[in-house]
């Protein structure tokens, strides 16, 4: 078997310093040295480690869940360059026999660029052959805990040949969950908010679901808040903006004309939901203010990036929140993702471990 060399990251593009950083700061800690491959507005990060085997030997201790900016990690050989035009799919192939010996899915991929997107056509009419020739080489068919199988075309005649562990990656091709905006929302924000809960809610108790409660800070004109109501979430929208009709009508939904800074709720709700435009360190104390007042079991809210040092703004805010929590003794998981639906921003859950 072979080992594979490199660590390959997808990215919102633009942001491939942040994520170089951090998968770097990650490959440090666990012991793996190397060195980074990254490009401004590729939208992809590949670290090279500088010893072979050692990858395999330390993937246990790099956690996909712990890593912000990437939207899916890849463990890889390559770049395969200079493939040949008569039979690209032979040394592909050899590849990926020589990383794994069975797989549970293939997936062709490029990066999410304008540029990278003109090779579309190109992977649409080679997916066909080369599905059939990895079946027929006895590659495809493993179990669904079997790794997937990425091929990341840099060209036509160039790509990367890795592969993602079910458990530990992001479970949709090029990291990104295709999700169709609903016509009655009264915001696109909404897909954010249902983004998060596909990423972060990994157990079924965690669920959203009828009968929680609520409480939307910056609601206005509803977004989020729909995302809650269509699970029959009873929610309080506090913003002094007006909330969609729609929602009112749904006998789901309170609105408090108030500052969402100076609101508190009565009572413990199940969920908190923030994306107010505000400094991501303003944002960041008070979910750990409500958090300490014990006032919810689980928080998403949004950190709006500043230009300048996203990574160490996000670490900033990470420590506030952990260092208040840790001070007054309450157990908590604390994640961070910049998903697809975010732009110049990153969105964190906060669980509150009963």
């Amino acid at each position: 078997m072979t080992s594979p060399t490199s660590i390959l990251l997808y990215c919102r593009r633009g942001f491939e310093k942040e994520c170089a950083a951090e998968i770097q700061e990650q490959t440090s800690i666990a012991g793996i040295s190397g060195y980074i491959k990254a490009k401004e507005n590729s939208a992809y990060v590949v670290f090279v480690a500088h010893e072979p085997d050692v990858l395999d030997a330390h993937a246990p201790e790099l956690r996909f869940d712990e890593l912000i900016f990437a939207r899916q990690r890849i463990f890889a050989l390559g770049p395969l360059s200079e493939l040949p035009v008569a039979d690209r799919i032979e040394p592909l192939l050899t590849a990926a026999a020589g990383l794994q010996r069975r797989y549970s899915a293939l997936w062709l991929e490029t990066a999410d660029t304008n540029e990278a997107k003109e090779l579309a056509q190109f992977t649409r009419k080679f997916e066909p052959p080369f599905t059939a020739a990895a079946t027929k080489a006895g590659l495809l068919g493993g179990g669904v805990s079997a790794p997937r199988l990425h091929v990341f075309f840099l060209s036509s005649a160039a790509a990367y040949v890795g592969y993602t562990l079910p458990n530990d990656s992001a479970p949709w091709p090029c990291g990104i969950p295709r999700l169709k905006f609903p016509r009655s929302a009264p915001s696109r924000s909404t897909l954010k908010l249902e983004e998060a809960f596909l990423v972060f809610v990994d157990h079924p108790e965690i669920t959203p679901q009828p009968g929680m409660t609520a409480v939307d800070l910056g609601a206005a004109p509803g977004g989020w808040t729909w995302q809650l109501v269509r699970r029959h979430i009873r929610t309080t929208a506090v913003d002094n903006g007006n909330i969609d009709a729609a929602l009112m009508e749904s006998g789901l939904v309170t609105h408090q004309r108030a500052d969402g800074f100076r609101y508190r709720p009565p009572k413990r709700v199940d969920w908190l939901v923030c994306d107010m435009v505000e400094q991501p360190s303003r944002i960041a104390r008070l979910v750990a203010d409500w958090a300490a007042d014990g006032a919810f079991r689980y928080a998403v809210f949004n950190l709006k990036l500043p230009m300048n040092k996203r990574y160490e703004e996000v670490k900033r805010c990470r420590n506030l929140i952990e260092e208040r929590l840790f001070q007054e003794g309450i157990p908590h998981r604390l994640r961070f993702r910049q998903l697809y639906h975010d732009r110049e921003e990153v969105t964190g859950f906060l669980d509150l471990v009963a």
